[in-house]
C-alpha cells in the first residue's frame, strides 16, 4: 500500500475540518479517508455516511476514535508500516485541526464573530 503523500494528508485533512463544520463539504477523499479509519463505517457510500452525520457529532467521534487510529500497533520493520504512519499523521493533523479550533474560538470567538460580521477582507493582487 502506498503512504499518503504530504500534499495528500494536508488536502484530506482541510476537506474533513471543513466537513466537521458542514457536513455537505465531505467530498470523496475526506470520505475515503474517514470510512478506512478505526471506529467509522461507510454507512454504505458517500451519501449514507452526509446523511448518518447529518444527525450526529463527526467532530465528537474524531475525538472518540483518536487512540484507535493511531495505528500504535505497527513497528517499523512491519509490513505496510509507512502507509500506517502517514494515516496517523492525517488524523493526528485533523485532530489538530479541532484542537486549534476549539482554542481560538475559545479564546477570540466573539471577536472573531465580530470581525467576521463587520469586516471584509480582500486579497490585492501585486502586479
Amino acid at each position: 500500500m502506498k503512504p499518503m503523500t504530504d500534499y495528500e494528508k494536508r488536502l484530506t485533512a482541510k476537506n474533513v475540518l471543513a466537513a466537521v463544520k458542514d457536513i455537505n463539504k465531505l467530498n470523496k477523499r475526506g470520505y475515503n479517508f474517514l470510512y478506512l479509519c478505526s471506529g467509522f463505517i461507510a454507512h454504505y457510500d458517500i451519501n449514507g455516511f452526509k446523511a448518518y452525520y447529518s444527525d450526529h457529532s463527526l467532530h465528537a467521534d474524531i475525538d472518540r476514535y483518536a487512540k484507535q487510529n493511531q495505528w500504535s500497533n505497527f513497528k517499523p520493520n512491519d509490513r505496510d508500516y509507512d502507509y500506517y504512519m502517514a494515516k496517523r499523521d492525517c488524523y493526528n493533523q485533523i485532530l489538530g485541526g479541532l484542537v486549534a479550533r476549539e482554542y481560538i474560538d475559545t479564546l477570540f470567538g466573539d471577536a472573531v464573530k465580530f470581525l467576521q460580521d463587520h469586516v471584509k477582507i480582500i486579497h490585492v493582487k501585486e502586479y
